[in-house]
């Protein structure tokens, strides 16, 4: 269930636990920097917030590699043609490992990084991907379909989805590549409506073959799924450009003639099955719309035996669930259908929950699976890149209702527990959307951290307003000399913990040290300083709560900023007057802004804000939003007995890169 929008007056409300996912790399490759910058950064950063806001034990966060899927059997095909030895399961532990390795390297706190062919995750990923299809098969929503496959004739093979290349065949789509089945925009349409098919193994024209498959009966959910998308709307955060991109599939079956292929516009209607006409004299198509697939096929032929073009307008279609990869999660023997995979896309997307029960089974709770993804007190939080939209915002959708409701009855769409989906825009590099396939290859994560610190990146990464525009990710370093122009923007942000909020902190430890023998002075904050921090605790939280990251960039430089001035500037009022009263004031002031600063900060650089309570000598209950407006004494009880750890000269909390230290030197 879903929080309801928050009030200009209210704190916004969080579940009692929460599941955060990240949408899985395939297992045919490292990190490039959009995986980490455009999506696990920002899952990172809230599951660490809410271990803070609701408890550690309250969150789970999972991820992991998707091991199978046409892009890893067809990188794994080239590697052997290039001559690698290994299996195709050798090559996904390989990529796998890196994965992790990378995303440990940028701190990202997954209580769980699986992979759904490997180990345990991968066994326990087999069982539930044969329970989902057993409860979608015995409530009906499950459908046995003939449906044409790209053979190659040369190669005598059925080709999978990335085996075969051609135009994607939805009016108005910019992809620079599509598939048998869908586009690299996340287009979905049947492989017969994909335009310019050619084989990736031959180079020729592939033909079509019969091949029956399991789908789900996707399209039958439209009524509901509408009244979803408009309850999200209404009620919730969720991301508006995010529900539009649903909306453009909510429509019914369409068929675009352009203008040029219709000679006699009321023949050809009247030749067509029953439909509404939407004939606009501007539109340089005109639009037949049906009421069903069945009714657009059968418009289709007409069509095609006329010899007239025509694209397929954005519907439900039927969502296949089941192939013939041979590396793939083996599909439940079902009537005389033998020797199937499951299809990538419909197991990836309850890979999540796998991975859930699969933590949760090594802790010896395995039981509990359904506090986590069904319950009334819990909520999942699903990030992931636009260009998964449909599958999550709606085939997802799809899937959880149908596993809750029979066919034939009608699911309390609003009462299931759908996830919350979080879909960021394209992390651009430079200012083009770069891909490991594109002709422009993007820099891989860890190569970004020769130049920047994880905690720079992380800053960066946060700050780019993905949640409401594509923006491009440009570090000077990986520039020609003579296009570098000012300072590396990807430092702007980093600088205000490595610099302002650094500076701060350690002149607040080295004024106790030579002044007040190590221990925080008592005194009350003034109110000024308190209504500072008040203030800047609500609208972070507030953000965070609607996933706003860039605006949460904005509370922190205001307030960090804010009180580095209040410092500077009565430091030297104080030395100017030999007034002690107030330099103890200002100590008392910026010591508990700062701890307020740290508890907001740690979800994004934990381990200076650790070192920060390391240095007051407290607990992890610093971290506990329900005393983050307390006094520094809330937590030592008597200051006057409370002595900080010693902070050696030249000590960082956060640091600047080796790199950019040395060019400062």
């Amino acid at each position: 269930m879903y929080s309801k929008r928050i009030m200009k007056d209210e704190r916004p409300t969080f579940p009692k636990r929460a599941v955060v996912t990240a949408g899985m790399p395939y297992g045919n490759k490292k990190l490039h920097f959009g995986h980490v910058g455009g999506m696990f950064v920002h899952a990172d950063i809230f599951a660490r917030f809410l271990r803070d806001r609701i408890g550690k034990d309250n969150v789970i966060f999972v991820s992991g590699t998707d091991c199978y899927g046409s892009p890893i059997l067809e990188s794994y095909r080239k590697q052997k043609e290039a001559g690698y030895t290994g299996s195709i399961e050798d090559y996904v532990t390989e990529n796998h490992k890196s994965q992790k390795k990378t995303l440990d390297a940028y701190g990202i706190s997954l209580n769980l990084f699986g992979a759904s062919a490997l180990g345990e995750t991968g066994a326990v990923h087999h069982e539930v991907s044969a329970e989902i299809f057993r409860t979608l098969y015995r409530n009906g929503h499950i459908k046995k379909l003939s449906v044409p496959q790209f053979y190659d004739e040369e190669r005598k093979v059925f080709l999978n989805g990335r085996q075969v290349i051609g135009k994607c065949p939805i009016p108005g789509c910019t992809s620079d590549k599509a598939y048998a089945d869908e586009c690299s925009l996340g287009h979905q349409f049947l492989p017969s409506e994909l335009l310019h098919p050619m084989s990736s193994l031959s180079g020729k024209k592939p033909v079509l073959k019969e091949v029956e498959n399991w789908y789900l009966d996707l399209e039958e959910s439209i009524d509901s799924i509408k009244e979803y998308n408009d309850f999200l709307r209404k009620n919730t955060n969720t991301r508006k450009y995010q529900l539009e991109t649903v909306e453009e599939f909510l429509k019914q079956p369409a068929i675009y003639v352009p203008r040029k292929y219709v000679e006699n516009l009321a023949e050809l209607s009247a030749r067509l099955p029953k439909h509404r006409l939407v004939d606009e004299e501007k539109k340089n198509s005109v639009l037949f719309e049906f009421e069903t697939l069945e009714e657009r096929d059968k418009a289709k032929a007409v069509l095609e035996q006329a010899g007239i073009h025509y694209t397929s307008g954005k519907t439900l279609v039927p969502f296949r669930l089941s192939g013939n990869v041979a590396w793939g999660v083996p599909f439940p023997a079902c009537e005389e259908l033998q020797d199937l995979t499951f299809w990538v896309w419909p197991e990836s997307l309850w890979a999540p929950i796998s991975f859930t029960k699969t933590y949760l089974k090594q802790q010896g709770k395995e039981a509990e699976l359904a506090k986590w993804w069904n319950d009334d007190e819990a909520l999942v939080y699903q990030f992931i890149g636009e260009d998964n939209i449909y599958f999550y915002s709606i085939a997802q959708t799809g899937i959880f209702a149908g596993l809750r409701a029979a066919k034939g009855t009608e699911p309390d769409i609003k009462g299931i527990h759908m996830s919350h989906i979080i879909a960021n825009r394209h992390l651009l590099y430079m200012d083009t959307k770069a891909s490991s396939s594109s002709e422009i290859k993007p820099p891989m994560a860890e190569d970004l951290l020769e130049f920047y610190t994880k905690d720079q990146l992380r800053m960066h990464f946060m700050s780019l307003g993905l949640s409401s525009k594509s923006v491009g990710f440009k570090p000077q370093v990986f520039m020609k000399v003579e296009e570098r122009a000012g300072v590396d923007m990807v430092l702007k942000e980093g600088n205000l913990i490595t610099n302002v909020l650094n500076r701060l902190i350690r002149s607040c430890f080295y004024a106790v040290q030579n002044n007040h023998g190590g221990r925080i002075p008592e005194g009350e904050v003034s109110e000024r300083i308190k209504e500072m921090a008040e203030a800047a605790v609500l609208e972070y939280e507030r953000h965070m709560y609607n996933h706003e990251f860039h605006r949460i960039s904005y509370v922190l430089d205001d307030f960090i900023r804010a009180i580095n001035k209040h410092w500077v500037n009565n430091v030297k009022l104080a030395d100017s007057k030999g007034d002690t009263a107030l330099r103890t004031q200002i100590l008392v002031d910026c010591f508990y802004a700062c701890k307020v600063m740290s508890i907001l900060v740690h979800p994004i650089a934990p381990e200076g804000c650790e070192m920060f309570r390391e240095y007051l000598r407290l607990g992890e209950e610093l971290w506990d939003w329900k005393h983050i407006l307390e006094p520094i004494s809330f937590y030592t009880g008597d200051l006057s007995r409370h002595e900080l750890k010693v902070l050696e000269p030249r000590v960082d909390f956060f640091r600047k890169h080796e790199c950019q230290i040395n060019e400062e030197q």
